[in-house]
């Protein structure tokens, strides 16, 4: 029996189907994973694999095979002639009546960081009066976040929870995680997974700030070329190290051509589908049309895992907003910030952890000689630390991976497993060395990836058992 399905502008979770090939590993599209952490466009592991693009209308057949596909939704830029007020009181209404919609009689979970799209939204819940139970994490030696989270929360008479995340969590989560994502994510990205069993009781369902950041700023970028506008993608797309491990995996597969070329094309033919002139919306819809479905969306799975989940700035009527508002407007987080001033000015005189100490109100002055104080004292406390034995702790990787306990589960995955049987042993142990050995930042993606082909690896030699 043939299947219609309608997808949104953003979707919150993959659909997965088939298309006409061979159920061969899909390598090429495994090593543009390997660069930049998740898949293009329809990609999956295998050639016949086809997960659902956004924003489209399909009809599938009764073995799940796509036999049409037509867009309902082109992304476009075209500004309206309106105010900065009226655009903040069109964004107010639309914002508040989604979060009403997705939370009415229901207790919200709010993750809170220190950043804007959690803070709007915690002045929108309070703003319509939701019971809302609210929660941080921060990592252990890192920067203390929660305090930021704590004092959003209490200014908003919601109940709080902090959490520290704890060194080799990921273990013990790490085949409930990769049922949640599948493989098709990095497993220390996801940082909730390391709290999931105490959401249960927090509430009935969540309230995510994903991509907020993404669609209520801009690049600030001049007018770009098209080759430029590929640059600059590349440069945003490609993680540390990346390029190297994916070329190292072409190479090492043995594909005919050049990883850097193959990429490049990619991403050409992908910014064609984008019709818009202005550079800073063209890539803003690229990253939405490409980049949050695959990335973003994935690991939304842990969440969902628990509890229902509402997205506000995922909603096809945000998306729809969006193109309409002047990109003058985008610029700087102005909308965002202007509605917590507006509608919760407490809030606003918190501070913003990406500009702190200070605040929405004031951040103009995070320049020298204003933020002098703060950065020499900062400094002095992280080196500090350190010189104590306890590393300032930036990235979930360090908790995970390194240390004597992590690495032997580490080895475990890559060198002691059969991974090697698809991917070159030497390549897996030249980045496990170089990690543990030498420099372990500039291959820690590398070795993120790795795990999750291992374990995309294993998954696979279970299923041939059973």
């Amino acid at each position: 029996m043939s299947q219609h399905i309608k997808t949104p502008i953003i979707p919150t979770r993959q659909t997965f189907a088939k298309q006409l090939g061979a159920h061969e590993l899909n390598l090429e599209g495994i090593c543009v994973f390997a660069a930049i952490g998740f898949f293009l466009d329809t990609d999956g592991y295998f050639k016949d694999d086809y997960v659902l693009a956004p924003g489209q209308q399909y009809s599938l057949d009764e073995k799940a095979i796509v036999t049409e596909s037509k867009p309902w939704f082109d992304w476009h830029y075209s500004p309206r002639s309106i105010s900065f007020k009226q655009a903040l009181n069109e964004f107010s209404q639309l914002f508040e009546t989604i979060i009403r919609e997705q939370t009415f009689g229901k207790k919200v979970i709010l993750p809170i960081s220190g950043g804007l799209d959690s803070r709007t939204q915690a002045a929108a819940l309070q703003q319509i009066g939701a019971d809302v139970s609210a929660y941080s994490y921060e990592f252990d030696n890192g920067y203390n976040e929660t305090t930021i989270a704590k004092k959003i929360a209490q200014t908003c008479d919601f109940q709080f929870q902090s959490f520290k995340i704890p060194k080799g969590y990921l273990w013990d989560r790490l085949d409930s995680l990769y049922s949640c994502n599948g493989g098709y994510s990095d497993f220390t990205a996801p940082r909730q997974m390391a709290f999931v069993k105490n959401y249960e009781s927090m509430g009935d369902v969540f309230s995510l700030g994903h991509w907020g950041d993404v669609l209520f700023d801009s690049m600030n970028l001049s007018q770009l070329s098209k080759q430029e506008e590929l640059d600059v993608l590349e440069k945003k797309l490609i993680k540390k190290g990346g390029l190297e491990f994916a070329m190292a995996l072409w190479n090492g597969w043995q594909l005919q051509g050049d990883f850097k070329t193959y990429f490049r094309s990619r991403l050409e033919a992908l910014l064609e589908t984008i019709k818009i002139d202005d550079t800073n919306a063209k890539l803003r819809a690229f990253k939405s049309k490409y980049w949050a479905p695959r990335w973003t969306s994935v690991n939304l799975s842990v969440f969902e895992s628990v509890k229902p989940i509402g997205v506000p700035y995922y909603d096809d009527r945000m998306c729809e907003l969006i193109c309409t508002i002047p990109e003058e407007y985008l610029k700087n987080r102005q909308l965002q910030i202007a509605y917590i001033q507006q509608r919760a000015p407490d809030l606003a005189r918190i501070t913003w952890q990406d500009q702190r100490p200070f605040n929405l109100n004031n951040f103009h002055k995070n320049k020298s000689p204003y933020n002098l104080p703060y950065r020499i004292s900062n400094k002095l406390k992280r080196v500090s630390m350190s010189l104590i034995g306890k590393p300032y702790v930036q990235r979930n990787w360090e908790l995970q991976f390194l240390g004597e306990t992590n690495q032997r589960h580490m080895k475990k995955m890559l060198l002691e497993s059969s991974l090697k049987n698809w991917i070159p042993e030497t390549l897996i142990s030249k980045y496990y060395d170089h990690f543990y050995n030498h420099n372990a930042l500039p291959n820690a993606h590398a070795m993120n990836m790795l795990l999750v082909l291992s374990k995309f690896n294993e998954a696979q030699l279970h299923g041939e058992k059973n």
